[in-house]
């Protein structure tokens, strides 16, 4: 387990804000970029979209040459809330094609952003948050960190990409079972498997990621940006096809009982009760 206390580097100027995305460019030339969402830190269309364009804005105008991604409070990120328990209208929104179709078009943009991007994950990186988890180059997990792909638990077919990138990160058979069952993927497993890159005690998590993403810095920034397009060559574009596939399905699967039924069991946290319709 990666325990060493890492110091942050001094923030340069002041914090920016893209909604609800902060972001600190500090003199290692990492740009810590926080989700401020807490505790769930649910997303939707316009916070993926102020994300994008927070690693934008830190290339061009800042002099990042890395990302460390956080988020505030008790989860990293629970992807969509489909429960409607954040906002009054998050299941409507959430069942709405349109509604996927605009997340999905800026999920996009995070996979042709050019800065390296570390995540540092606490808590939940469920359904799309484990998509936006496998978005990012390498992830620091801490030992509490739950890795989920609980889409079938949903009735519902995956979606942002993971029909690519989880394969890649973990294997086919891996992803499979993940994404077959939902199960749940603790920290110490998913270094295992290859999801998380790093294990830090929770209290060192950031300190980690920062490490890692400063540890990226140092190199080369010409080289470093060469390798990355080389390593995620035809990435964005696989990716942006996949989500168009996971759509059609997703589209498909929202008008089913069983969705109805997934959504209800979530929201009153009990096991669903599918019946195949």
């Amino acid at each position: 387990m990666f325990d060493m206390h890492v110091e942050y580097a001094r923030a340069v100027g002041s914090t920016q804000r893209f909604g609800d995305v902060a972001v600190d460019v500090h003199d290692d030339h990492v740009a810590v970029t926080e989700i401020g969402r807490p505790p769930d830190n649910y997303f939707d269309a316009h916070l993926i979209g102020s994300l994008a364009d927070a690693y934008e804005w830190a290339e061009a105008h800042a002099g990042a040459r890395a990302v460390m991604l956080c988020s505030a409070g008790k989860h990293f990120c629970a992807g969509a809330d489909f429960t409607g328990r954040a906002t009054d209208s998050g299941a409507e929104q959430a069942s709405a094609g349109n509604y996927a179709g605009d997340l999905y078009t800026q999920a996009a943009r995070l996979f042709r952003a050019r800065l390296p991007v570390v995540a540092a994950v606490q808590g939940a990186a469920v359904g799309g948050g484990l998509g936006l988890a496998c978005s990012a180059d390498f992830r620091v997990a801490s030992p509490a960190a739950r890795f989920a792909a609980n889409f079938a638990r949903l009735g519902l077919h995956q979606g942002f990409g993971l029909s690519v990138t989880l394969p890649a990160i973990v294997g086919q058979q891996h992803a499979n079972l993940m994404l077959y069952t939902g199960r749940r993927v603790k920290g110490e497993e998913a270094v295992r498997l290859g999801l998380a890159d790093l294990l830090a005690d929770p209290d060192g998590l950031r300190a980690a990621a920062h490490g890692l993403a400063a540890e990226i810095a140092a190199s080369a920034p010409l080289a470093v940006r060469s390798i990355r397009s080389t390593q995620r060559a035809g990435l964005a574009d696989r990716v942006t096809a996949a989500m168009a596939a996971e759509l059609a399905e997703q589209d498909q699967l929202r008008r089913t009982a069983d969705f109805a039924e997934g959504v209800r069991a979530s929201a009153e946290r009990r096991p669903p009760r599918f019946e195949g319709r």
